[in-house]
């Protein structure tokens, strides 16, 4: 990348990290995963996902939401690749996805509101 200047000169060479600055494409792929998390039903149905394997009617009842709306958090969360879904008979479990950026916003919701994982207590 050739030497940018920047309008104005602070005494820093800021410019410098431009050539390390992923692509405007990875930066909306960082956003996508955050919109997924955007919304506190969706944020909680991933929260719990983390933690076990439901069925929609269970995951339902846990966060007290009907099926069809949880059904629609789901579609959108495997769509994301933050969770993934497997058949067995008639039934269908989601589990979060095994992934680096699951593990990651996990981790980061917990930070977020000072929880300890069940598993870890």
């Amino acid at each position: 990348m050739s030497e940018m200047k920047l309008p104005h000169d602070h005494g820093r060479d800021s410019a410098q990290y431009l050539e390390h600055m992923p692509t405007r494409e990875g930066f909306a792929a960082v956003a996508e995963v955050y919109k997924l998390l955007g919304d506190v039903s969706r944020c909680r149905i991933f929260w719990l996902l983390c933690h076990c394997e439901e069925c929609v009617l269970n995951i339902a009842a846990m966060v007290e939401m009907s099926s069809p709306a949880v059904s629609h958090h789901l579609k959108l969360l495997r769509a994301g690749g933050l969770i993934v879904s497997r058949r067995e008979g008639k039934e269908v479990y989601y589990r979060a996805a095994d992934t680096e950026a699951a593990a990651l916003l996990h981790h980061m919701i917990e930070q977020v509101v000072h929880l300890t994982c069940p598993d870890e207590a």
